[in-house]
């Protein structure tokens, strides 16, 4: 279990918070994406395990900390930044009134309320002046939070229906408010749980963070993108991981070590019967320039991997 564990989380840890394991599915020159379907994952299924962990380790905070009840309110969540248009968080869901003051009273600590406006739709700026080097605090009644230091100015839009934007750039708003709020060149998968993606300068701050510092460099050095998919696939989480190298033949090598290192744990006397069986069902190929690895998990048995 030890050995299977650890190729999980290598998966799965150390790529960066950023969602498809096709990279045509993202935004055109997105450095980094994340997406996370939490209306799926409670409505069922092999999700199901992994909202409840979610909710125990994240949902909850964010009820006690910023007083939105996520389990009601939010769907859905997009993140991508696309280097020269910056970062976009788009929060998907039927937001409250409640939710929508809080939101508003966030604006007003740090921002500017009088609206702005693009094809018809209201959006307003945050940040920008003296007020983005001082901490931003707000509190009212049992909802309360504080954001340090800013330092940067962000625009914000809640009048798309359902939707939640917010940009780095005034130019990259208009443009999803006259798209309303979808995003170009990105395309839904088909039982996507969890999808991120990250560019290569971004994939190597992740094995630093995450502490992989004996990480072969050459690998590194040939990576440009990776991506990685959580999706419901009958009673189990299927997990797809791909790699985009420099080369054919730096992912016809990497394909190989993979496939003899789960040679080498399928020996393991050790190993219980499920995670041997997850072994044995793990598919690897290598394609032109890039490798791929695909499992089929017991959504238990993902969910006692990060509880480990």
């Amino acid at each position: 279990m030890g050995k299977f564990k650890m190729l999980l989380v290598a998966v799965m840890l150390s790529l960066p918070a950023v969602a498809v394991a096709d990279a045509s599915s993202v935004p055109g020159g997105a450095y980094w994406y994340f997406y996370v379907d939490l209306e799926q994952m409670r409505s069922g299924g092999p999700g199901t395990p992994m909202y409840d962990w979610l909710r125990e380790e994240v949902l909850e905070d964010i009820r006690e900390d910023a007083g939105i009840d996520v389990e009601k309110e939010i769907d859905q969540v997009t993140s991508y930044s696309t280097g020269e248009d910056g970062a976009v968080l788009i929060i998907d869901g039927n937001m409250s009134q409640e939710t929508r003051d809080v939101i508003m009273a966030f604006i007003a600590s740090g921002g500017d309320i009088s609206p702005l406006k693009s094809d018809g739709k209201t959006y307003y700026h945050f940040g920008g002046d003296d007020s983005v080097d001082e901490d931003v605090v707000y509190e009212a009644g049992t909802v309360g939070f504080k954001i340090e230091s800013l330092g940067e100015e962000s625009w914000i839009s809640m009048d798309v229906k359902n939707k939640v934007i917010i940009t780095s750039t005034e130019n990259h708003m208009k443009a999803l408010l006259d798209n309303n709020g979808r995003v170009s060149g990105s395309r839904s998968v088909d039982g996507a749980l969890m999808v991120l993606t990250a560019e290569k300068a971004l994939v190597q701050a992740g094995m630093k963070s995450g502490m992989i510092d004996e990480w072969d460099s050459n690998i590194l050095r040939n990576t440009e993108q990776v991506a990685f998919l959580i999706s419901a696939a009958a009673n189990k989480l299927a997990i797809e991981a791909k790699l985009i190298t420099t080369e054919a033949e730096m992912a016809e090598s990497l394909a190989s070590v993979a496939r003899g290192l789960i040679s080498l744990m399928s020996f393991d006397d050790e190993m219980d019967p499920e995670t041997a069986a997850v072994l044995k069902g793990t598919r690897i190929e290598a394609k032109g320039n890039s490798l791929s690895l695909s499992l089929a998990v017991a959504p238990e048995l993902v969910v006692q991997t990060l509880g480990d």
